[in-house]
């Protein structure tokens, strides 16, 4: 039982990790756009660079239990609402705000 819940935990921890790279990843994409000389490739690649890390990484978290893939996606989605909050458009300050 007690290898059972430091398993979850590890996974929990994984997919915090994953998330880290999936959200901070999408932020320095975002940033990057406005400069890129081609910002469709960049999104793009940074989509499948991104997207292939994840699901690499919740395959090999979760090693086939449910459980597993579970306690990782609830630390996956905890830092994408951590860095929502954190990082989301009513945190820009005036000078940063998107030109519409």
């Amino acid at each position: 039982m007690e290898s059972s819940v430091w398993q979850l935990l590890i996974a929990a921890t994984g997919g915090t990790g994953l998330g880290v790279l999936y959200f901070g990843g999408l932020w320095l994409t975002v940033t990057a756009l406005p400069t890129s000389r081609h910002p469709a490739v960049l999104f793009l690649g940074s989509f499948v660079l991104r997207m292939a890390a994840t699901l690499a990484g919740f395959y090999l978290l979760m090693n086939g239990r449910w459980e597993r893939a579970i306690a990782c996606m609830l630390g996956f989605l905890v830092v994408r609402f951590v860095l929502t909050a954190t990082l989301g458009p009513d945190r820009l300050s005036p000078t940063q705000e998107v030109q519409q």
